[in-house]
């Protein structure tokens, strides 16, 4: 164990009940939601702070003693980017979970790192207020985590990402100091957004401990069309006339027939399997904006050889078909022991091509893919099930996917939209990013953690 000398002075540090220290429980953090025959080793120990001076205490001691720290929320993220790869301590911020304050006159939420985003989202509804990037695994997902890969979802098209909302932050940096980042106001033009660089920095930069976050009015209602295709083509077409046709949806998303008949044996949502593409389109507003909104999308469907249009008529019915699109992930895991979601943007016109390509791409390499994606952003999520231990099948994924990232290059867009980069992206990076850009981020990086003690080994 790397810190074999060092786990009774770490453990005096804080409540003893929020340190774990067995093989069982060092196990159990060195996974995440990334599938990959390499995942991580074990941490040295596992710590829960309840407060910042809990934080701050931590970090000094792992600063003072060149121990690695990986900062953790609820671990969903599908990357790598909170498993350790040098031992050391695993900082899970679940205890820090308070929402500290509604404020509806200024419209934002303060909250500590470890908060549930679902329990944000229902506590700013208590108030009429919105906070929309929605990852599908907002129920569990962690507003640190949301921060630190820049999360976004589905609603991403029409009200951005988890950047959008981030006016401040407080930040415990690798020397152990506490820092405020950003200001509480929406506009903030007083020299560099320095908070903004800790959005997507994946714990590398700092630990965010607290965070201000803009909110919106929450719109008086919703509903989803949900259409149906026999080919992509006329599937991405009709979501071209919807651009050009002055409407604005929270979201388009897009299934692909081996997703929608995964989903559907998964939890009976009453999707039909016999058609190629389906499209969910989300509607939001006052009453008569949304009713407006729905029948001018169904004219552009009935003219772009949509075969089959179904509209919810009930709360219930609405809520059953968003929760078997959040399930797409969960579904796949039923095709095989290990699922790869990868997360790859392009300019929207690219669209057809990519999902040519990825059709193409699991043809030839024989995988099991489920297409889904964010297709209002250009954002597609290819999900792949596999045996990760079958080194056939791994290399055969390998391949895929480097030959869809090239594809990816060849149209203008850029590894990750939404996931990040953790482990599992680190080596394609520079076929994205200039050369000089990762440069400036290695500088960025040294400034804020010289030793390099924080989430050691990821992004680059």
């Amino acid at each position: 164990m790397l810190l074999k000398n060092s786990i009774k002075g770490i453990a005096k540090l804080i409540n003893k009940n929020n340190v774990l220290t067995t093989k069982e429980e060092r196990y159990c953090y060195a996974v995440d939601a990334f599938n990959s025959p390499f995942t991580g080793i074990k941490p040295d120990c596992i710590l829960f702070p309840e407060t910042i001076d809990d934080v701050q205490k931590i970090v000094k001691y792992a600063n003072q003693h060149n121990i690695p720290i990986v900062t953790r929320g609820a671990g969903t993220n599908m990357v790598g980017a909170c498993v350790c790869t040098k031992g050391g301590i695993v900082l899970n911020m679940s205890k820090m979970n308070r929402i500290l304050n509604i404020d509806p006159i200024n419209m934002t939420a303060s909250v500590e790192a470890g908060v549930i985003l679902g329990n944000l989202k229902a506590s700013a509804e208590e108030f009429g207020l919105f906070f929309p990037p929605d990852p599908s695994n907002y129920k569990v997902s962690t507003v640190g985590g949301a921060i630190a890969q820049s999360s976004g979802g589905a609603m991403s098209f029409k009200y951005g990402t988890t950047k959008d909302y981030v006016l401040s932050l407080k930040v415990v940096t690798a020397d152990g100091e506490l820092h405020t980042f950003g200001a509480q106001t929406t506009k903030d033009a007083s020299g560099y957004h320095i908070a903004q660089m800790f959005v997507g920095s994946e714990g590398t930069l700092g630990i965010v401990v607290e965070a201000v976050l803009k909110l919106i009015p929450k719109p008086q209602t919703s509903n989803v069309v949900v259409a149906y295709f026999n080919s992509a083509e006329d599937a991405l077409n009709a979501v071209n006339e919807i651009h050009t046709s002055n409407i604005f949806p929270a979201a388009i998303e897009y299934l692909d027939n081996n997703a929608v008949k995964t989903i559907e044996e998964y939890t009976h949502c009453h999707f039909k399997t016999c058609y190629d593409s389906l499209l969910l389109i989300e509607l939001d507003g006052d009453e008569k904006s949304v009713s407006s909104q729905i029948d001018k999308v169904i004219n552009i469907l009935k003219t772009s050889n949509t075969t089959k249009i179904y509209i919810p008529s009930t709360k219930s019915d609405y809520d059953r078909i968003w929760t078997a699109r959040r399930s797409s992930y969960a579904a796949a895991t039923k095709i095989a022991p290990d699922i790869i979601s990868d997360d790859i943007i392009v300019p929207r016109k690219y669209i057809p091509e990519i999902i040519s390509k990825c059709r193409e791409l699991a043809d030839k390499y024989n995988l099991s893919m489920c297409l889904i994606g964010h297709i209002g952003d250009g954002n597609l999520h290819p999900q792949v099930a596999l045996n990760t231990q079958n080194s056939i099948e791994y290399s055969n994924y390998i391949n895929a996917k480097s030959e869809l990232y090239e594809k990816v290059i060849s149209c203008g867009g850029t590894l990750s939209a939404e996931h990040g980069i953790g482990l599992a992206k680190k080596e394609y990076l520079s076929k994205f990013i200039d050369k000089s850009a990762i440069e400036y981020m290695r500088m960025i990086k040294k400034v804020f953690d010289p030793k390099g003690i924080l989430n050691p080994d990821k992004i680059f």
